[in-house]
Order: structure tokens, then C-alpha cells, then sequence
């Protein structure tokens, strides 16, 4: 960078400010600012696939405003074999995966950074309040309900906990899951008409989770 260039810094919570690069260091030049989180918070799972395609999901997540991203263990029909997150390797997967989280996150200005978690196994997600599996046969995300959270009334500006009702879309690998792998009590939820590649599917359930959530915000 040239000095006199003017750069926006964040702390990934909120918190930004403007700043000058000067002299081999940032200066400020405006008072912090904070932006509030967006309620409800937004997830998508899924099972890693081939190549670097799980660091492109990261990034689109991360670009479209998804809040949690989280990598699912190897289910049945799972081409790549990531195992425990407590193993050597699995931490360079995921320790790769929040810098591309971090680097989408300042190309897109955006101030506050994703959670990235996992290697999570699927029935524990499955378990999470709101968990929908992305499913040709359920119902159109288009049309489910998105809770933007309930104010209260001595408060307006207030914001209680959101509802998870719908936050969390679960995408399967290639070749999906079976279906003893999923619970029949857990909601199922279709991303459109067509097959979607894996990592495509990603990137249609965030877009469609954000869009609810923009449509849905100041309507409560």
C-alpha cells in the first residue's frame, strides 16, 4: 500500500473504523463504529468434497453472510474422508478454511466474521434446533418461515433471542445420504427443480437463508 490510502479496519465482532495507511502503519481517521449481528444467525453443513471446492463453499458463505459454516465428518457416501477435528490434520483443513473465511470476509467488507466449526457429526447437527436437510422431496425453502426475532415492547430497539426455526440447511456429498442416516422427525427442505452439485447446493441454501432474512427484517 501507498501512503494516504485509505483502508477500513474491523475487528470481526462488529467493531470498524476508517484508517489511513501512513509511515508503515494504519492511523485512524474516524471514530469506531459497530454493527449490530443480523438475527436469526444463519448456518449451512455440509460434507467436504474434492479438490480446494470446500474452500470455494467457505468462501460464498462467507461472501453471502452466512453466520455459522460447519464442516460435517464423512458420512456414508462421502468421496473425502475428513475425520476427527481434534487430529493434526483435520486442524490444517479447518485452520485453512477460517483464513479463506477471514480473507472473503474483508473482500466483502463485511465486519462480522463466520464461526467456522466441524468436523461435526451428522446426527448432532441433525439435532440442532431449526436443522433442515437440503432434499428435492421437502418443502421450498422459498416459502418456510424465518424468525427475525422478537422485540420487546418496554424496548423496541431490543432484540431477545431469534428463533432457530429454519437457520440451519444441512447439504449432503455427491451422491447424498441414505436414508437411515437421517432421523424421519428431521425437517426436509428443497433448494429448487433441479440436482444441484454439492457445492452449488452451498451456495443456493445460503443465498436463499440471506434473502428470507433480508425480506423478513423489520417486519417484527
Amino acid at each position: 500500500m501507498r501512503d494516504g490510502e485509505a483502508v477500513s479496519a474491523s475487528d470481526g465482532r462488529g467493531g470498524w473504523r476508517m484508517c489511513q495507511w501512513r509511515d508503515g502503519e494504519l492511523h485512524a481517521t474516524s471514530d469506531a463504529q459497530h454493527v449490530a449481528a443480523a438475527l436469526p444467525r444463519l448456518a449451512v453443513a455440509f460434507v467436504p468434497v474434492k479438490g480446494d471446492r470446500p474452500e470455494w463453499a467457505v468462501q460464498k458463505l462467507t461472501e453471502v453472510g452466512i453466520d455459522d459454516i460447519i464442516v460435517l465428518a464423512p458420512t456414508r457416501r462421502a468421496v473425502v474422508r475428513w475425520g476427527d477435528a481434534a487430529s493434526p490434520d483435520e486442524n490444517k483443513h479447518m485452520q485453512k478454511l477460517t483464513k479463506v473465511a477471514r480473507e472473503a470476509a474483508m473482500q466483502s467488507r463485511r465486519v462480522w466474521l463466520p464461526m467456522i466449526s466441524g468436523p461435526a457429526s451428522l446426527a448432532e447437527v441433525c439435532a440442532r434446533p431449526g436443522a433442515a436437510v437440503a432434499d428435492p422431496t421437502g418443502e421450498p425453502l422459498t416459502t418456510g418461515p424465518l424468525n427475525a426475532g422478537t422485540r420487546d415492547s418496554a424496548d423496541p430497539l431490543a432484540t431477545r433471542s431469534p428463533s432457530a426455526d429454519m437457520s440451519l440447511i444441512i447439504i449432503g456429498p455427491e451422491g447424498g445420504f441414505d436414508d437411515d442416516e437421517i432421523s424421519a422427525s428431521t425437517r426436509r427442505v428443497s433448494l429448487g427443480d433441479t440436482i444441484l452439485r454439492a457445492e452449488t447446493a452451498t451456495l443456493v441454501a445460503a443465498t436463499l437463508l440471506a434473502d428470507l432474512r433480508y425480506r423478513k427484517r423489520g417486519l417484527t
